[in-house]
């Protein structure tokens, strides 16, 4: 089981984005302190919801910061970057770190990120394939060319060759490596379809349980078998779950911090989504979902958040977790709770 945490910056009501962003780092410092396998850092724009607007440059900061923890991206939004200038940063961010980076890819949405980017809508309802093909060329390959529609070039090399030996890597990848780690955040079946085929793992939202994820392990399974994956490659699957720690000494207070912290975020950061062509949009009830994920995820005893996570885990087949641990909005609460979750949940779970 390798439980890390899930990191989203985020600004609740009343605080600056400086402290938002330093809750953040700090919390990441922590997860490696406490023995966490890995932090997941999420990427938003122009909005409260997430003050990182650059994933992977919050991953360079905290890979320079760290020295063991594995460092992702939950995720980089592929529809408003050049598939080729995110490659690039994953394959040094891959090699100077010893291979700690993990690359995750994402739709994102509907948003005004779109027409600030100049990538327009057909890139998020039309060119997440395109590109997600080309970013997987350019870290596997030795030089590449596209006649892809949105981004055609000659051919150039690829530099840094994510392949290279890794300096200082750990035992498990044994000194060298196949480049980094590419997982797809998957909220529908043409998204799990799209991770199977190309062998992907999946990265799976804190806003469906165990049942729904279940289902969709299977699909992918169904769907990477379809493809002509091995059944090696099949079980080698390492999905990640998404979702929320909250840990205290009776359920009930774990509950209640963030009852009384995460609505006020929710709707703060919710309501500040703009759609690009103007569409309508239904957003979740802050308390309403605040109380789903309170009911889906480790919040409560730390005897209880080992028991939920390693349900979890044998109702789905996932082994890896991101946990959002920040839901209470404080510094001094976010760090007590990482140091919980490692030293108090995680020997539970072996």
């Amino acid at each position: 089981m390798r439980v890390g945490s899930f990191v989203l910056a985020a600004q609740f009501p009343g605080q600056g984005q400086g402290e938002a962003l330093h809750r953040a780092v700090r919390s990441a410092e922590v997860a490696e302190e406490a023995g966490l396998d890995s932090v997941w850092l999420a990427e938003h724009h122009f909005v409260p919801y997430g003050t990182c607007p650059s994933a992977v440059t919050l991953a360079a900061l905290l890979l320079g910061r760290t020295r063991r923890i594995r460092v992702g991206t939950a995720v980089s939004v592929l529809p408003t970057v050049h598939p080729v200038a995110l490659g690039e940063q994953a394959a040094l961010l891959h090699l100077t770190s010893g291979g700690r980076f993990s690359l995750g890819v994402g739709r994102g949405g509907p948003w005004v990120d779109l027409e600030v980017f100049g990538s327009g809508l057909d890139a998020y309802e039309k060119g997440f394939p395109e590109s997600l093909d080309l970013l997987l060329r350019w870290l596997s390959e030795p030089r590449v060319a596209s006649d892809a529609e949105r981004f055609p070039f000659r051919e150039v090399a690829v530099v840094p060759r994510p392949q290279e030996a890794l300096t200082g890597a750990g035992e498990d990848t044994g000194g060298t490596a196949e480049g980094p780690e590419v997982i797809v955040a998957c909220t529908s079946p043409a998204s799990v379809r799209l991770a199977a085929e190309r062998g992907l793992p999946m990265l799976l939202g804190m806003h469906v349980g165990d049942e729904e994820k279940a289902e969709m392990v299977a699909l992918w399974r169904r769907h990477a078998r379809a493809a002509g994956r091995t059944p090696e490659e099949v079980l080698r699957g390492s999905h990640v779950s998404a979702g929320v720690a909250q840990i205290a000494d009776r359920r009930l207070d774990a509950a209640e911090t963030l009852q009384k912290s995460m609505p006020g975020w929710l709707k703060q950061g919710l309501d500040a989504h703009v759609t690009v062509d103007g569409r309508a949009r239904a957003m979740r009830d802050p308390l309403a979902y605040t109380e789903l994920l309170c009911g889906l995820h480790p919040v409560g005893t730390p005897q209880l958040c080992a028991d939920r996570i390693a349900a979890t885990s044998e109702r789905t087949g996932i082994t890896r977790f991101a946990l959002l641990v920040e839901g209470s909005g404080d510094l001094a609460t976010t760090e007590e709770n990482v140091r919980r979750l490692g030293a108090e949940v995680l020997p539970q779970l072996g």
